[in-house]
């Protein structure tokens, strides 16, 4: 699933990555940003707290207590509770015989020592200090201060939940001083701000690699979209400019000093065969008009049947090596008609060979080389499997002609050995049969010309013995 939704071209995957590793990166600076936020947030309130301690602490400080939630009196100061990080004024304070800490709460050991040494500094000897957060409605004193702000401020911010209980005893009394501190949310400025620095951040990025890819990444596109015609047509008409950054124009470069080199090649190779094969042809031709003069006609049979075989190799050689660079253009075909015309023409000759009832399809195909590869095919059925069966259906955009025998096959392991150059089956029957074992070969090269394909495969009976042989010629319709 993840391979099938990650981009397969290298601009999507590129802009994928920078997408992927900006969004981390961002990731950890907002959760740097979020504990650094929290860490401020946190002194801010052990600081108020202790400021609001040691000034109730100080001799001579006026305090005003009323009754508070234990029954001891408690009060506040003056003015409006407007920030209770930044404002002092107007908070409540309670003074208490009891302790603070409720059963069942925990208490916050590190604020406990980091706010004794706080007040030590100030020069207050503390017996005892008590630090505890606790949700704000389980505290009547912080409810009512909230309750009085939501008066003021309505829904304008966000509301705490959490009120930070902090109370100390001095040494030598057995009265707590407590003071609490709504604890404010975390604010989603800083936040909303980085996301908007991702996103603008992205967007240049984005912006500038897609820029730079696409001066990587279309000369490429267009030189592989030019590969795949050259291997097609083997011909350098219409070579790519240079284009795009110089390493790409470097390889442009390069490729089109490839491709005439590999069409030189190619052009001695068409030349240097033409001039073998009319040089072996035409001894051949002068050695089959001797043997007439031959009197004895085994020998002169035996002959002839030898000169027919070199020269059928040597036609098989010179069209393998001319089938990757054709001359002839593809036309439109009707490829039932085609095949029963070849059919007929072994049928003529007396050979057991059958075509089935097909629908007529039409594709652009190359005739004479169709032609060639199913010759090769069913004269093969002939001679390894004594007869031919011919048929052809429609498969998924192609069509498959399929050439079955009533041989004894071809064992499993050699089945693709088969395909390759001057490959025979079994050696024993090689007089008989003749050949060069370039048939399958050719017919291989001739559908791959095509942009198809050959294919074995035995056949079995219900037994499980050898039922001949069954060649596949697919070929593509469009």
């Amino acid at each position: 699933m993840i391979r099938r939704r990650w981009p397969r071209s290298l601009q999507g995957q590129v802009l994928l990555a920078v997408a992927l590793a900006l969004l981390f990166a961002q990731a950890i600076g907002a959760a740097l940003l979020y504990r650094a936020q929290d860490a401020q947030r946190e002194a801010a309130l052990l600081h108020t707290a202790a400021f609001r301690i040691y000034a109730a602490q100080m001799p001579g400080e006026p305090r005003r207590f009323g009754r508070g939630e234990h029954g001891r009196e408690h009060g506040r100061e003056r003015g409006p509770d407007d920030d209770l990080l930044r404002d002092s004024r107007g908070l409540q304070m309670e003074a208490t015989t009891l302790s603070p800490v409720r059963h069942g709460e925990a208490r916050l050991s590190d604020y406990e020592g980091d706010l004794r040494r706080m007040l030590a500094n100030q020069g207050l000897d503390l017996a005892e200090v008590a630090v505890l957060r606790r949700p704000v409605n389980e505290d009547s004193i912080a409810m009512r201060r909230l309750e009085r702000r939501m008066l003021i401020d309505g829904a304008r911010r966000v509301q705490p939940r959490e009120v930070l209980v902090a109370a100390a005893r001095p040494a030598g009394s057995a009265q707590w001083t407590v003071t609490r501190i709504l604890v404010p949310r975390l604010g989603t400025r800083p936040i909303m701000g980085l996301i908007a620095q991702t996103l603008l951040t992205y967007a240049v990025l984005v912006g500038a690699i897609a820029f730079i890819l696409r001066r990587i990444t279309r000369p490429i596109k267009a030189l592989t979209t030019r590969m795949d015609a050259f291997a097609q047509s083997r011909d350098t008409a219409g070579q790519l400019e240079p284009q795009g950054p110089d390493d790409v124009r470097h390889l442009i470069d390069a490729h089109n000093a490839l491709e005439n080199r590999v069409a030189a090649l190619l052009d001695e190779k068409d030349v240097m065969l033409g001039a073998i094969g009319h040089d072996l042809k035409t001894p051949l031709a002068a050695l089959r008009v001797r043997i007439e003069s031959v009197s004895d006609e085994t020998e002169r049979a035996k002959m002839a049947a030898t000169i027919e075989d070199i020269t059928r190799s040597l036609d098989d050689i010179l069209s393998l090596a001319r089938v990757g660079r054709p001359s002839d253009p593809r036309e439109n075909v009707e490829l039932s008609a085609l095949v029963a015309q070849v059919c007929e023409e072994f049928e003529d000759m007396g050979e057991p060979v059958t075509f089935a009832e097909a629908e007529r399809i039409a594709a652009p195909l190359r005739v004479t080389w169709l032609r060639r590869a199913l010759r090769n095919l069913i004269g093969n059925a002939l001679r390894y499997g004594k007869a031919a069966r011919v048929s052809m259906v429609r498969e998924n955009g192609f069509v498959a002609i399929t050439v079955d025998d009533d041989g004894p096959g071809i064992p499993d392991a050699d089945l693709e050995r088969m395909l390759e150059p001057f490959t025979r089956g079994d050696p024993s029957r090689n007089s008989a049969t003749g050949g060069a074992g370039l048939g399958l070969t050719l017919a291989r090269a001739i559908a791959d010309q095509h942009g198809g394909s050959l294919h074995l495969a035995n056949r079995r009976d219900a037994a499980g013995r050898a039922a001949g042989l069954t060649a596949t010629l697919r070929l593509p319709l469009n």
